[in-house]
């Protein structure tokens, strides 16, 4: 049978399953992505509101991550770039601390910064020469703990904590208490210092969007959910019955698979909010962070700070919360808004939009890195993509993706194929 005669089917159009499909490809396959929306990109999504783009929650790519430099064309994102830094809110003041060695205009508002002791300032560089050198797979092969005790046992003061790893891990790992995998600390810290926090000019959706466009043999069928997955078929929620000799999984597969019912994924939820304002209290485009926990609030973020494509010529604010709550929906951008005001002294001008995004990034332990592409097979043929089968990121989505293709070509072509990850992973 010719390559491209074979029926393979990806299920979901997120970042995983675009990059099974580019996989499939490279190697003479044109598979079919079944999407339950309307369009690609999964959690990476965006919209245009009031001439704004709105991403689906607050996200950034990290440009060092290994399989991202390996499958994004950077150039042709209009990378804007983050200052390697914050801006902290506590007690009605503004405080900036940074790396000064990446960014000299951070050097003087970091050692004047009441944010934590000199001795805190001191361990962080030695943190960053530690992480530096550190390999990725050496970091997936640490004991875990969680971050806040690795952050204590590596002798952080309370207040640095508190004021600054706090606030700004728990907008990346979306749980306020620092409980995650001390090795997802490490791989993220690791990030940023090798490596630059962007977005793309027209919204993080653009990463998504490249991806699809690079695919020129996959065919897509969106609003196309998908009930149940059984061997050489899958069935959509209209009954429709799809012959298929491979299938991939690249969403929650717990529902889809009859043995699976009893293993969903736990997920990590978040709420972001966009504002219309007047003026920007964050000149630069450095993430603010409320270090004062009677705010809701997590961080903020002027996505005007950077150069954007909107076409308005006010400033457009997001905010972050991950804490939980019981407010309704109008209690909740009441209390945003108070919240704006009482800690950084901002001024709403409008309401844009609320995304309450319940299946942001999976709750996982003991995380990994890679994963082989044997491991990612289910059933004889049935494979599994996704980043809850390795760490709740971008990098591990796209790893995944790759794998689980590689598992359905290897059975094809009885291991004859060689696993394509970029020897990045060691660096």
């Amino acid at each position: 049978m010719e390559k491209s005669a074979y029926k393979i089917h990806i299920i979901g159009a997120g970042i995983s399953g675009l990059i099974a499909a580019q996989i499939l490809e490279n190697h003479g396959y044109h598979p079919t992505i079944l999407e339950a929306t309307n369009s690609v990109g999964g959690r990476v999504k965006s919209d245009i509101v009031d001439g704004y783009t709105l991403d689906h929650g607050f996200q950034v790519l990290l440009t060092s991550y290994p399989a991202a430099k390996k499958y994004l064309n950077y150039d042709a994102l209009e990378l804007q770039e983050f200052l390697p830094g914050a801006t902290i809110f506590k007690d009605n003041k503004q405080q900036t601390i940074g790396d000064p060695l990446r960014s000299f205009s951070l050097l003087f508002p970091t050692l004047f910064s009441s944010i934590g002791t000199f001795a805190d300032k001191t361990k962080i560089l030695k943190l960053n020469t530690l992480l530096k050198k550190k390999k990725i797979a050496a970091i997936f092969k640490t004991d875990e703990t969680s971050t806040l005790q690795y952050l204590q046992d590596f002798g952080f003061s309370d207040e640095i904590i508190n004021d600054f790893f706090k606030p700004f891990f728990s907008g990346i790992f979306l749980e306020p208490n620092l409980e995650t995998s001390s090795r997802m600390f490490e791989f993220v810290y690791k990030m940023f210092g090798d490596g630059l926090a962007v977005l793309p000019k027209n919204g993080i959706h653009e990463i998504s969007n490249q991806l699809k466009s690079n695919l020129k043999n996959t065919t897509f069928k969106f609003n196309s959910p998908v009930k149940q997955v059984k061997d050489k078929e899958v069935v959509l929620q209209d009954d429709t019955i799809l012959e298929s000799n491979f299938t991939i999984i690249a969403t929650e597969a717990s529902n889809l698979i009859s043995n699976l019912k009893n293993q969903e994924t736990a997920w990590k939820s978040c709420e972001s909010l966009y504002f219309e304002t007047d003026k920007r209290v964050l000149q630069k485009p450095l993430i603010g962070l409320i270090a004062d926990e009677n705010s809701l609030i997590n961080n903020i973020f002027y996505h005007t700070s950077l150069a954007t494509s909107t076409k308005n010529n006010k400033e457009l604010l997001s905010v972050t919360v991950v804490k939980e709550h019981q407010l309704t929906d109008l209690n909740l951008i009441l209390r945003v808004t108070e919240d704006l005001k009482r800690f950084c002294n901002i001024d709403v001008k409008k309401f844009l939009k609320h995304y309450h995004i319940k299946k942001a990034l999976p709750k996982l332990t003991n995380l990994q890195y890679e994963i082989s592409s044997t491991e990612t097979k289910l059933k004889a043929t049935v494979f599994l993509a996704g980043d809850q089968l390795l760490n709740g990121s971008l990098n591990a989505a796209m790893i995944a993706g790759e794998r689980a293709a590689l598992g359905v070509i290897q059975t094809l072509e009885d291991g004859l194929i060689v696993d394509e990850l970029t020897s990045e992973y060691s660096s």
